[in-house]
């Protein structure tokens, strides 16, 4: 699936399947897109990978046809640009909580290299530009995917703001973050929880924005919040899913040998 793809299934509200890759592991980029994923989710802002490990990951992606969406460390265009330049399909803004926020990412992923004044104008009248030039910068652009974080009771109470910002494409819940900021700390389970996370993919899809969150902790409530409108399926990551592989296939072996564990 191509950027261009991915854009218009989170828009139109239709399923879009990626999971979170950390490994800097030539191994992994054939066996993840076996897989079967749409995209693959690049983490910066919590896993140290150096400026030139992020550029072999998103280059080996591309090269294999899943496009790579780096999560940068913070919401700074600059970084944005950064990722870009490395090959990166898109970009995930953490922790957004103003429509500012997006406004500022927006400029580096669907005008870029435009900055300045000159940008300040496109994002304000993107007709105030000669239509050469937007034509160029929407070819060039066109591809790049652009995904915010909604992760506190702010950002849910600016919602409506942020999903009404041009070029945005998909919100997606960080649940760990989330959770605090409600106050009931990695109780996913709480019904306050639920009620933020259908709140945020309801108000996401009144605005034809795609919504998901990244879950690793149960299939059945994963596949519940999708049936709800999360139509941006962020399955787990590639350290979650070989750690509970991992441990529960030594647990069945030493239970079948008749060994107890460590």
């Amino acid at each position: 699936m191509t950027g261009r793809d991915i854009i218009r299934n989170l828009h139109e509200g239709r399923r879009v399947y990626s999971s979170a890759m950390v490994s800097t592991s030539p191994l992994w980029p054939n066996l993840v897109k076996a897989a079967g994923v749409d995209f693959v989710f690049v983490d910066t802002e919590h896993t140290p990978i150096d400026r030139h490990s992020l550029a072999w990951i998103c280059q080996t992606y591309q090269a294999l046809g899943v496009p790579p969406v780096v999560r940068i460390p913070c919401n700074d265009p600059f970084e944005a640009c950064k990722a870009l330049d490395a090959g990166a399909g898109g970009i995930i803004g953490p922790y957004v909580e103003t429509a500012e926020q997006v406004r500022g990412l927006v400029g580096a992923v669907k005008w870029r290299p435009l900055k300045g004044k000159r940008l300040d104008d496109a994002l304000r009248d993107p007709n105030m530009l000669e239509p050469e030039l937007r034509d160029y910068l929407e070819k060039r652009n066109g591809d790049k995917i652009l995904i915010v974080n909604i992760e506190s009771v702010p950002a849910i109470q600016n919602l409506h703001d942020i999903c009404s910002v041009p070029g945005l494409d998909a919100v997606l819940i960080g649940p760990h973050d989330l959770s605090c900021s409600l106050g009931i700390p990695e109780q996913y389970d709480h019904s306050r929880f639920d009620e933020a996370t259908r709140t945020i993919f309801r108000i996401a899809r009144e605005h034809h924005v795609g919504a998901g969150i990244h879950y690793w902790l149960g299939l059945e409530q994963e596949i519940t919040w999708s049936k709800a409108g999360g139509n941006l399926v962020m399955h787990s990551s590639d350290v979650a899913t070989f750690s509970r592989t991992l441990k529960g296939e030594i647990e069945t072996l030493r239970k079948a040998l008749g060994e107890a564990g460590p």
